[in-house]
């Protein structure tokens, strides 16, 4: 006699309304993807001298009529582009920062973060529950800077996008860090110079060295402001092995890339190059406690698959900066995602 087949019980049935919430939150890739397609096309420039049909749009951007129309009718939805009542498409406030080269443009920022490199390891992110490291390497054959360095291209659109980001939040970052009168600050990983900038234009009697790789300095925008001549200079090496001396040592989006292992080695160099009473400064998402949205715990998964690092607590900082020799002093909230992490020699 075959067995029963076990149903569930009604009290232990699923809620219809939550099972549609899980299969609507399941078709979430498919929005980053249409922004992707859209920012590409360079959709947004083709829409800053007013609205467009779609058939002028396909023409301008070489796209595919009823594709595109697809494409920004989703995005509509989101507030990106708004469809009006004739058909035509008109920019929205989020649709201009998709407009390449206008103050505070997402493009580059956008094509960075939608990538393949940050793209296929997140899709893969089941891989990093066996904790056998990140996806990236798996995919890509090699680690994430080391892809980079080999591939021109991409690590264009990465230097690009990281710019991006920063030129949004860089002012406010700056403005809320305290820093003394004088002396120099050094920008550690500062990719093109577009913090350091901020920082000199913010605190006219310091001076500046960007210190990064040979081939991320050949892209430095610092020389683009005349006011700052003669306040900064440049400086390349591997961080890993040592870092330049100075009162302020400044490591923005830097540490959330590697494990705590590494993050003590380059916190010890710190600490050793810090001049007397120096301090260092560590710009990077702090995670909250409790359930509530935080973009770092969004950057936090990406970390994870793409990187061998992650964004961290305040916890967490303790814990690094006490094993390179340092105490936290404070954490200072910036207004946008990220804090200023303040630790000194203990």
């Amino acid at each position: 006699m075959p067995e029963p087949v076990a149903t569930a019980s009604p009290a232990h049935a699923p809620d219809r309304a939550a099972a549609a919430y899980l299969i609507d939150q399941s078709l979430g890739f498919v929005y980053p993807a249409a922004l992707r397609a859209a920012a590409s096309a360079g959709v947004a420039d083709h829409l800053a001298d007013g609205p467009r049909t779609v058939a002028e749009l396909a023409r301008r951007t070489g796209s595919d009529p009823r594709n595109l129309h697809r494409v920004l009718r989703l995005l509509a939805t989101r507030g990106v582009f708004a469809e009006d009542a004739d058909g035509r498409f008109r920019l929205t406030s989020a649709a201009h920062a998709l407009r390449s080269g206008a103050p505070g443009s997402a493009r580059e920022a956008v094509l960075m973060l939608t990538d393949r490199t940050f793209w296929q390891p997140a899709g893969d992110m089941e891989r990093c529950l066996t904790g056998d490291g990140s996806a990236f390497e798996a995919l890509f054959g090699t680690p994430f800077f080391e892809h980079f360095a080999q591939d021109p291209d991409t690590s264009a659109v990465f230097h690009r996008g990281m710019a991006a980001m920063s030129d949004a939040e860089n002012d406010a970052i700056a403005a809320a860090c305290a820093l003394p009168p004088k002396g120099t600050v050094v920008d550690i990983g500062g990719g093109h110079g577009g913090f350091l900038a901020a920082v000199l234009r913010q605190h006219p009697s310091m001076d500046g060295l960007l210190y990064d790789a040979a081939h991320v300095l050949a892209g430095q925008r610092l020389g683009e402001d005349g006011a700052l001549a003669g306040r900064w200079s440049t400086a390349e090496g591997d961080f890993f092995s040592a870092v330049p001396t100075g009162d302020v040592l400044v490591l923005k989006r830097i540490l959330h890339d590697w494990d705590d292992g590494r993050c003590v080695t380059l916190l010890r160099n710190c600490r050793r190059a810090l001049a007397p009473g120096g301090r260092v400064l560590v710009v990077d998402a702090v995670v909250p406690a409790g359930n509530e949205p935080h973009q770092s715990k969004d950057l936090d998964l990406l970390m994870m698959t793409s990187l061998t690092g992650r964004e961290r607590t305040a916890a967490d900082f303790v814990t690094l900066f006490t094993s390179a020799g340092l105490r936290l002093l404070r954490v200072i909230p910036t207004g946008t995602v990220l804090s200023v992490v303040e630790a000194r020699v203990d």
